[in-house]
């Protein structure tokens, strides 16, 4: 096998461990001997041990003049675990192949320098650009302090969420809300605003067994704090956060609290809800790099408006509801063809009757004219 389908082997196991090793990176390590694969491994669940560690530990003795195949920069520093680049050398490799250098400075070019500094044949660059996809939320998170937003849309074919009167369940079939949940189980967080939580009262968790060993967290857009009590979304062990604005009732507060909520204080926004690049940023303090939006419209179409979403994953059933029925996306503000938002599709599947459409949004031109 080529160094390109062993890195592809090792992206692939970094892919596994998406939703579960945040603030950390999901790393996969390929170790071949000989042209035999002799060790392999990816992040653990809570982001240790690290991938190289599994990868030598499956390796043994067969690591030493092995090439070691890692999805991003071994680390070089002390943490809770120590450095990769230490272990690498430890075990003898003769070769280390890197997909993408790691962004944090205690990192950056330094575990490439200490590994040829040790005699190891050190290389970077093999399939950066789906390497940086795969980690595309830790690379937001550090360049930028925001997560990688996904934006999940269940839809008719005309683009409509609920009838008039609000019925909404179910507008797609059960593959298709299998497919959700494993996109649940790939973010770190999954959140609604407070309408989709007053109308549907989702529990917001993944539901495949053994897809997320790291419980997903829950995020609820509530400004006006009109969470109930009795929802759902506190019948689980998951973390509940509510994003609110500052002011509200201390009893209230202290009612939540007690359900398990856990409150993130968010600005208003100028024309009302929270401001959302204000929420985005308090949630990539708290260590989420990959979000997972799932309702309603209003919220939706906010982040869109603000240029804060990365990408869409948009499910459609075969049927129609009407220009009466409830829409998926509220106004996102375009006048003009020209500076309405674009989408790159990357992926298309059928998923039952239904289909998953998935895509990358590119703002439009917001040049005046």
């Amino acid at each position: 096998m080529s160094d390109r389908a062993h890195m592809s082997a090792a992206l692939a196991l970094a892919a596994r461990g998406l939703g579960n090793t945040w603030p950390n990176p999901s790393v996969g390590c390929v170790i071949v001997r000989d042209g035999m694969v002799v060790g392999r491994g990816h992040t653990r669940p809570g982001g240790r041990p690290h991938a190289e560690t599994e990868a030598l530990r499956a390796a043994g003795e067969a690591a030493r003049g092995a090439t070691a195949y890692v999805t991003l920069e071994p680390c070089c520093h002390w943490g809770r675990t120590p450095p990769c680049t230490d272990a690498l050398i430890a075990a003898g490799v003769s070769r280390v192949v890197v997909a993408l250098r790691d962004p944090d400075p205690r990192v950056d070019g330094v575990g490439l320098q200490r590994l040829r500094d040790a005699g190891i044949a050190a290389e970077v660059g093999l399939l950066e650009e789906e390497a940086r996809r795969v980690n595309a939320g830790f690379l937001k998170r550090f360049e930028r302090g925001l997560p990688m937003v996904t934006v999940k849309l269940a839809t008719t074919l005309d683009g409509r969420i609920a009838t008039r009167t609000g019925e909404s369940q179910w507008i797609t079939g059960p593959e298709a809300r299998r497919l959700a949940h494993a996109l649940r189980g790939s973010h770190d967080a999954v959140m609604a605003g407070s309408g989709t939580l007053l109308a549907d009262d989702p529990e917001l968790t993944c539901r495949l067994p053994g897809y997320a060993p790291v419980r997903t967290v829950r995020v609820v857009a509530d400004a006006r704090l009109r969470t109930p009590l009795g929802a759902r979304l506190f019948s689980s062990e998951a973390p509940a956060w509510i994003a609110t604005v500052s002011g509200h009732d201390p009893a209230a507060l202290a009612a939540l609290e007690q359900r398990g909520a856990e409150f993130i204080d968010i600005p208003a926004a100028p024309g009302g809800g929270l401001e959302p690049e204000a929420l985005l940023r308090a949630l990539a303090r708290k260590g989420i790099t990959r979000l997972l939006v799932e309702g309603g419209a209003a919220l939706a179409a906010s982040l869109i408006r603000a240029g804060l979403v990365d990408r869409l994953a948009w499910f459609t059933a075969p049927s129609l509801i009407g220009g009466d029925g409830r829409a998926g996306l509220d106004s996102l503000g375009v006048e003009r063809l020209a500076t309405m938002p674009r989408l790159r599709i990357t992926g298309r599947r059928p998923a039952g009757d239904c289909w998953l459409v998935e895509a990358d949004l590119m703002p439009g031109d917001t040049t005046p004219g």
